[in-house]
């Protein structure tokens, strides 16, 4: 089997793209290949800001030729006809052969069509690829009509180390022939490298100073942050994003260190880190990795070999930079901290929110209002202290330093809060409000950060839904899968017993809707389906649970977690396996009765004969309450229908219920619907896989 070989070179390739684009070019060349036959399997890939590399295997270099077969027209039909048939498939008649089928003589016309040669397909293969590549922007270049993400360079397709001849045709009389040279790092070493196989380009770009591999490149720059950050006794602050873009800007990563003046050093650390971060892509540094105290050095990626004396020069160079940013940000600090917040707030009146959602400022009200509302919910939220944080949560929105980094809001209104004498509490639940932001985030750790952060995201909600800006497939602009999961999240991990329709109801009145609208229920339980599937639930135990939940009601969202973990838990166990068996022989024969004719609930206990029949009955009978409105009734159900599982067995393995004697027949099958009813109450069993 042959081995393709695929490496393109271009201008440098946006970080944030490359993910995607190596995954894409693969998947394409794979897609295309076996479109003409071929049975290409994905190998190796490498990606690095200049070069793509994809590896694909077991291909053949030639498919089999096939034999074309055409039936014609009879062999005594008129010659018009053969004549015609000839003429379409492009044979002499005296090449027609005759045979006998069970519907008479036919003509038979067999063509052999060559096989595929690989050679020959990858030249308008990978012009195909490239011309349709489906990157999210991208542009042309001096007279081409081709567009790419930035300007090719090279294109090289090798077969077993062989090149392909050919040429990308870019339009506008441009063109890059096909070769067999990798430019390796444009400064430290001009020349190209020649290709043959991928272990070889790994191992020859590396020795042109250029890490193709972007996990190797990773674990390098991870390697020497740690090892650079050492020499002064202190570690990186881990930040994984700027870890992933940095890997996605340098070739040939050469960690440089740099020091911070020290009147900066009493800035909070969100803006030291965050000024270094989206400005100068600088690593922070701390005693123990964490962001909370940080050291008053820098760490920077440098694309480039060591050289002591031009390190020093770009740390100077970093130095001198980085002054002048933190500069902006000190100024914009002390300004800020000269506005209480309180009259930073009445700001946002002039910023939009969304149209037909009012502003910013209305949002504030309405969040307010909620909070309060919320907090009566919540054991030991403090609703006056959750209100007053849900009036200033937006406060900072309009302050200099968020508007000069947006990735800084809520965290700054916090600080502002405190500044301005506002309580710790009112403060911490400013600065955590937009917690959790995905799945990995934290949760706000005070219950008026709960309180502040439930009425932000549910106002979102229920206003967005409200004048149908509801996400659609894939699209979901404005977050509002992530705002649902993050409400049920708090609900979950902080353990709230929430009565969420009712403050559903109430923000959407806060919006002046009459209700809330009504896919908004359903929407919130598809996305606890999610949740609950993501933490390893069987889907159909989950579907068992949810499908109790009644119709535009989202219900104890608490409850309905703790339910799906026990059921689950109990379904895994040797009594939970027998309990499901029993449920299906015992819905199986009522589902079959019932197309018959309705079944009785009346159950006459003294027509009870076996003993088999007597132990299910005092099994029902005997049951607590079956309820799941209480974390105490969960407990208390499933411990039940533990007990139901070999009573069950034990009445079919012994029993048999369609007796000759109507009369029992029938009061067995009221004691079955009996045990079906008591376990509905439940869960609906119906919905187990096999039952």
């Amino acid at each position: 089997m042959a081995v393709l070989f695929i490496e393109i070179g271009c201008e440098e390739i946006p970080a944030r793209l490359q993910k995607k684009a190596i995954f894409d070019l693969q998947k394409l060349f794979v897609e295309q290949l076996v479109a003409l036959g071929f049975a290409a399997i994905a190998g190796r890939t490498a990606i690095s800001p200049r070069h793509m590399a994809v590896e694909i295997n077991g291909l053949a270099l030639s498919l089999q030729d096939a034999i074309i077969e055409r039936r014609g027209p009879r062999s005594d039909a008129p010659d018009k006809a053969i004549d015609g048939f000839c003429q379409s498939v492009g044979l002499p008649r005296e090449a027609l052969s005759e045979e006998a089928t069970e519907k008479g003589t036919f003509l038979f016309a067999r063509t052999t069509e060559k096989g595929a040669v690989l050679a020959d397909c990858l030249p308008e293969l990978a012009q195909k690829v490239l011309a349709e590549f489906p990157w999210p922007k991208s542009q042309r270049w001096a007279t081409s009509r081709m567009s790419w993400v930035r300007p090719l360079r090279s294109v090289n397709l090798l077969v077993d180390g062989k090149p392909i001849k050919g040429a990308i045709a870019l339009g506008g009389d441009m063109k890059i022939d096909f070769g067999q040279h990798a430019q390796s790092h444009p400064f430290h070493a001009p020349d190209t490298i020649a290709l043959s196989d991928f272990d070889s380009y790994l191992s020859d770009m590396r020795k042109g100073f250029v890490l193709v591999d972007h996990k190797e490149r990773m674990d390098e720059i991870k390697s020497q942050l740690e090892a650079r950050a050492a020499t002064k006794g202190l570690k990186p602050v881990r930040d994984d994003g700027l870890l992933a873009e940095t890997n996605g800007l340098v070739e040939w990563p050469q960690v440089i260190l740099g020091q911070i003046d020290d009147v900066f050093m009493e800035l909070p650390p969100e803006i030291l880190v965050t000024s270094m971060r989206v400005h100068q892509k600088f690593f922070a540094l701390s005693d123990d990795g964490s962001p909370d105290k940080l050291a008053p050095y820098f760490m920077t990626v440098a694309n480039r070999k060591a050289d002591a004396k031009i390190d020093a020069l770009i740390a100077n160079g970093n130095e001198r930079v980085l002054r002048a940013r933190l500069s902006d940000a000190r100024f914009f600090w002390d300004q800020d901290r000269a506005r209480p917040l309180p009259e930073m707030a009445e700001g946002l009146s002039q910023i939009t929110f969304y149209e037909g959602l009012g502003s910013v400022g209305d949002k504030a009200k309405r969040m307010t209002k909620l909070a309060t509302i919320i907090a009566e919910q919540i054991d030991d939220a403090d609703s006056v202290l959750a209100a007053r944080a849900a009036m200033l949560a937006k406060a900072d929105l309009v302050s200099d330093m968020v508007g000069e980094f947006p990735e800084l809001q809520g965290i700054m209104g916090g600080y502002y809060a405190r500044h301005g004498g506002e309580k710790d509490s009112v403060a911490s639940a400013i600065a955590q409000h937009y917690r959790p932001q995905g799945p990995n985030d934290s949760l706000p750790e005070t219950k008026e950060g709960l309180t502040v952060s439930l009425a932000d995201k549910i106002d979102t909600l229920t206003g967005f839904f409200g004048i149908n800006q509801k996400p659609t497939g894939s699209r979901d602009p404005f977050a509002l899968r992530r705002a649902a999961l993050g409400v049920l999240r708090m609900i979950d991990e902080a353990d709230l017993s929430l009565d969420l329709d009712a403050i559903l109801a109430s923000a959407a009145k806060l919006h002046g809707f009459d209700s809330a609208d009504t896919e908004l229920p359903s929407f919130i339980l598809e996305r606890l389906r999610v949740r609950l599937r993501d933490r390893g639930y069987g889907h159909d135990v989950i579907a068992a649970v949810l499908a109790k939940v009644e119709a535009g009601r989202c219900g104890d969202v608490r409850l309905l977690c703790r339910l799906t973990a026990a059921l689950d838990g109990f379904l895994s166990t040797d009594a939970g396996q027998g309990l499901r068996a029993g449920w299906r022989r015992v819905a199986s024969i009522l589902e079959a009765e019932e197309k018959k004719s309705a079944i009785s609930d009346k159950l006459v206990a003294s027509s009870l004969s076996t003993s088999e029949e007597k132990a299910l009955y005092d099994a029902v009978t005997n049951l607590p309450e079956l309820s799941v409105s209480s974390l105490a009734g969960i407990e208390d159900a499933i411990k039940a229908l533990a007990g139901l599982a070999e009573p069950i067995n034990q009445f079919f393995d012994n029993v048999v219920v369609n007796s000759e004697d109507e009369t029992i027949r029938l009061n067995r099958l009221a004691l079955l619907a009996r045990i079906r009813g008591a376990m509905y109450e439940i869960a609906d069993f119906g919905l187990l896989e096999g039952s």
